[in-house]
């Protein structure tokens, strides 16, 4: 009896267990299905953030392509209207932009010249005058002529205006 009632219980437990594999691989299987989701949303989120980057870069091309269009079209339109008005005025117009330069930079130099001569007349070092007169404004200023002039003409060269 005991055989029978033993076969029996033997028989459930492999029966149960048998039964319960196919749903407990499926249990696993969905842990390894959820991973794999998660992987192919950060892939899918990574590949947006590119596209959006790029899509970013191509309206920033745009609006620079059309800035340099504008650019061009105010110098022909400048070009036209020079053209026009003859040469005297051509000339005078040609002139305002570096005369306004040298104009500023010769105050900027006479009001530096001074500093310098008023402190070497109160008896302070030449040296130490210059070294101390010459500081990060002085820096920005004599940086933003030479790329108003230097990258500005870059610009137009590359561009194809001369």
């Amino acid at each position: 009896m005991l055989e029978i009632v033993g076969g029996g219980l033997l028989g459930s437990i492999f029966g149960g267990l048998f039964r319960l594999a196919p749903e407990v691989l499926k249990f696993l299987d969905k842990g390894n299905e959820r991973k794999h989701e998660l992987a192919m949303f950060t892939l899918q989120t990574d590949l947006e953030k590119v596209k959006g980057n790029f899509r970013m870069e191509e309206k920033y091309v745009d609006y620079s392509t059309e800035q340099l269009k504008a650019i061009q079209e105010a110098f022909k339109e400048q070009s036209a209207t020079a053209k026009e008005a003859g040469k005297f005025v051509s000339a005078v117009s040609a002139l305002v932009r570096p005369g306004i330069t040298w104009a500023l930079f010769g105050m900027y130099a006479a009001v530096k010249f001074a500093g310098l001569s008023i402190a070497i007349s109160s008896g302070a070092p030449w040296q130490d005058v210059i070294l101390k007169g010459w500081n990060g404004d002085d820096f920005a200023m004599l940086n933003m002529a030479l790329s108003m002039w230097f990258v500005g003409r870059s610009i137009e060269k590359y561009s194809g205006n001369k």
